[in-house]
């Protein structure tokens, strides 16, 4: 086994790569005020953004699921890496040389498993793609390509390689690089033959597959002789870092475009992709060998921000099929906010087809939104009823109503219930919003009342101790004695310099919340927050390391991430919040000693009562100084 990774190597990976850049890469990310960004949490299914982002921090926190960490934590969640995978994918990205603890530099061979499949891939598209531009054998895919408008340019941009007839060429390739057969089965680059592994791909057109942060993971093959006898496209098998539900072709070129045009146009094929994004419309992406769905909307969704403008544009085939898989489309509709729509080509074309017939301008004439995807369903369904007849109306009516009641927004579905009127023939409206209306009712009867937790910012999480948390007391903000302990808290760690040296002089017990007074711990253990004030970039990290358990360590990113709740924070907030904490402390040790007194009574020891008394005098004396001086009594 590798030596563990050098910590000075560590911290240096974790400062040369920006969280939002790596963030980015994965969900669209805008401002939330304080110089943190938000963005759809892609670690659970939410309708509103409450996934933050501190650049300055290099912290993440999701308020709606908890989860939150560093650069290395959000690498490992998103893309199931170890610790040291995580670190060795980072560093590659910043060109920085790890060093090992145990046996100086890291071999190769022993990288982390998804790093050298991820690697593996890597190396095999740059080979498939060197074959396709020089390999005499190669014509066959050259010709494909050129006969459906692809140049050589086209080809290199898209990574578009060509895999050898033999039975293991890419298989010595690796292997001369390095690779184990267990790594080039895993990978599913090879597969077992009689006398091991063989080439998976052989004499076929092959297109990498990225996923959204820009790896090959895997190949769509498509068949070039009539002698192959397997299917017209083969795809990678699901392997550690591939599964065709999840991943969309195309991705990684078109992610910042359809971020920042809020609109995504999903095609049915490769060439598809292709031709869209040589034509302008450099939003088209697509499924590898699968049906569009769940797996698939999150991600679209990470990006669209599910702001009212988006728009998500299906294209299919004119034919059976292809009305099969627009109605199938239809079954997730209502899992994007965006609006979505439908886009067929005259005469049946795919974009492809329709860019080699009649040029670019048609691609993007076809794409732009005309037919929303709704009207399109519900049209192929009452086309198959007889509508001059009652028996068909009713009939179609009953299909169709479900549908439409499946319409989350009250007011879309009152709207396209009075349109299936129309397209049904049936003069009384109100019978079929009804109609809709009760099944709609019906359906959420069935569902009961367990569904999904809503979405709950900062402010309003903690109505109720969350089981996770330390124990303690239930956290709600609405006692303005935790909503101030979490305030200084968290001016405490994103601006220590607003509090140092004065919070350094609070006993963990000031903090009245069992989740707060870990967190004042972690500061104390991490060298409190003059620490901050000398050392900012590594301040965080050392509190976070500080944290007794995940659970603090989670409250200490959370606070560090959330939002101070002032616009202006400067030292007269930040006193203020000092000065509140420590009188309510004050306030707390002079009912207990006046509460002593009580008990002492007359008859108590006159020493032990005098220097009670004393005691009490000078809390008092303090309290008023604090309260007619503020933070310059601390």
């Amino acid at each position: 086994m590798a030596g563990r990774i050098n910590d000075e190597d560590v911290k240096a990976v974790r400062d040369a790569v920006p969280i939002d850049a790596v963030v980015s890469e994965y969900l669209q990310l805008r401002g939330a005020g304080g110089g943190n960004l938000k963005g759809l949490c892609p670690f659970h299914d939410e309708k509103s953004p409450s996934f933050q982002v501190s650049p300055s921090k290099g912290l993440f926190h999701c308020f709606g699921c908890q989860e939150g960490g560093d650069t290395i934590t959000f690498v490992m969640k998103v893309d199931h890496l170890s610790f040291s995978e995580a670190v060795e994918r980072l560093a590659a990205q910043a060109g920085i040389t790890l060093r090992y603890e145990e046996g100086g530099y890291n071999p190769s061979h022993q990288r982390g498993e998804r790093i050298r499949l991820v690697e593996a891939h890597k190396i095999a598209a740059e080979w498939y793609a060197e074959q396709l531009a020089t390999s005499p054998e190669a014509d066959t895919g050259r010709i494909f390509l050129a006969e459906r408008g692809f140049d050589q340019a086209a080809a290199v941009h898209f990574g578009v390689g060509y895999s050898p007839q033999g039975w293991d060429h890419l298989t010595r390739f690796l292997r001369g690089k390095g690779f184990s057969d267990k790594e080039l089965l895993l990978s599913g680059l090879s597969q077992e033959g009689r006398r091991g592994p063989i080439d998976r791909f052989r004499g076929r057109l092959m297109w990498p597959i990225r996923d959204i942060g820009g790896d090959v993971v895997g190949f769509g093959a498509r068949k070039l002789y009539e002698a192959d006898n397997g299917p017209k496209y083969l795809n990678t098998p699901d392997t550690a870092i591939y599964k065709k539900s999840q991943v969309l072709y195309g991705i990684d070129l078109a992610k910042k475009d359809i971020a920042k045009a809020s609109r995504a146009v999903v095609v049915e094929g490769y060439t598809d992709v292709m031709a869209c994004h040589l034509a302008g419309v450099t939003t088209a992406i697509a499924t590898c060998g699968t049906a569009f769905g769940g797996d698939h909307i999150k991600i679209l969704r990470r990006l669209l921000m599910d702001n009212g403008s988006a728009r998500v544009i299906f294209t299919f085939d004119g034919d059976a099929a292809g009305q099969k898989a627009a109605l199938r489309a239809f079954e997730d509709d209502q899992k994007f906010a965006a609006e979505t729509y439908i886009a067929i080509a005259p005469d049946g074309m795919d974009p492809c087809e329709l860019r080699l017939a009649k040029g670019d301008e048609a691609v993007a004439d076809l794409v732009e939104p005309r037919t929303p995807l709704f009207e399109f369903a519900l049209r192929q369904i009452v086309v198959r009823y007889d509508l001059d007849t009652p028996a068909g109306r009713a009939a179609a009516l009953d299909e169709a109503a479900p549908i439409v009641a499946r319409i989350k927004n009250s007011g879309a579905q009152h709207e396209v219930a009075v349109q299936l009127a129309g397209m049904l023939g049936i003069l009384d409206t109100q019978f079929v919003v009804k109609r809709v209306a009760q099944l709609a009712r019906w359906a959420r009867d069935r569902g009961g009342r367990g569904g999904a937790p809503t979405n709950r910012g900062p402010q309003q999480q903690y109505d109720a101790a969350p089981v996770s948390r330390p124990s303690g007391p239930a956290l709600t903000l609405r006692n303005p004695v935790y909503a101030t302990e979490r305030e200084l808290l968290k001016l405490a760690l994103q601006r220590p310099e607003l509090v140092s040296p004065a919070f350094d002089a609070y006993g963990v017990d000031e903090f009245t919340a069992a989740p707060y007074a870990a967190v004042r711990q972690a500061i104390l253990d991490a060298g409190g927050a003059e620490y901050g004030v000398q050392d900012p970039q590594e301040y965080v990290v050392r509190v976070r390391e500080a944290a007794p358990d995940d659970q603090v360590r989670a409250m200490v990113t959370e606070l560090a991430v959330e939002a101070i709740m002032r616009r202006t924070v400067d030292e007269n907030y930040a006193g203020d919040q000092l000065v509140t904490v420590r009188r309510r402390a004050v306030e707390r040790r002079i009912r207990d000693i006046q509460s002593q007194l009580t008990r002492l009574g007359a008859g108590g020891d006159p020493a032990q009562l005098a220097a009670v008394q004393n005691e009490l005098w000078v809390l008092q004396q303090y309290d008023q100084a604090l309260r007619e001086r503020g933070a310059a009594a601390l």
